[in-house]
């Protein structure tokens, strides 16, 4: 792996329905720690954002969230992150992580963290970046969301390149391996101001 991978995590700030989420966002973290990596997240202490957070400390691992101040209050900011940056708007916050990324990882979650995942996925088609794009399929909670998405190619308005450039898996740890060997490979790029 990387020295001092970082891999950039978006995920819900709800916990979800079932267990399984919180217990994959905990895994997330903790797997960070273990492999002496770094988070960079949305700077939240609700949720799986609070829990994959809380596991990374816990387990040895840097944490760097960022967060808007208009989010501050509303998403409970975890202020005993190793490094907590308060920016004035999500378009720094999402800036500010992708610099601070080798790889990134969508969780399950809600309009928030799919659009953060659109976002990177298109910088990396439009070759803004090269990095690694991972989307954590728990329990199927993205299989209709793949399958849109497959129509879309079936339709010719996206081609199976594009889908080629996410990662897809259920399997936290083999994803995670899977994230990390890849961004080994890849060169880092850390400035996104064109975009």
């Amino acid at each position: 792996m990387k020295q001092g991978f970082s891999l950039c995590v978006y995920c819900g700030s709800r916990t979800g329905a079932g267990a399984q989420f919180a217990e994959a966002a905990a895994a997330v973290g903790t797997w960070i720690g273990a492999h002496g990596a770094q988070l960079v997240y949305g700077g939240g202490n609700n949720g799986l954002m609070g829990v994959m957070a809380n596991a990374a400390l816990a387990a040895g691992g840097r944490v760097v969230g960022v967060i808007p101040h208009a989010l501050v209050e509303k998403e409970w900011a975890k202020l005993d992150c190793t490094e907590l940056h308060v920016v004035d708007n999500m378009h720094e916050r999402k800036r500010m992580m992708a610099e601070r990324a080798d790889a990134f990882l969508a969780l399950p979650g809600g309009i928030g963290t799919f659009e953060e995942f659109f976002e990177v996925w298109t910088w990396r088609q439009l070759g803004y970046h090269d990095k690694p794009v991972g989307l954590l399929n728990l329990d199927g909670y993205y299989d209709s969301l793949l399958a849109f998405l497959q129509s879309s190619v079936d339709h010719g308005f996206m081609n199976d390149w594009q889908m080629d450039l996410v990662r897809v898996g259920g399997d936290v740890q083999a994803l995670l391996q899977d994230l990390a060997e890849a961004a080994r490979l890849a060169p880092r790029q850390t400035d996104l101001s064109e975009i």
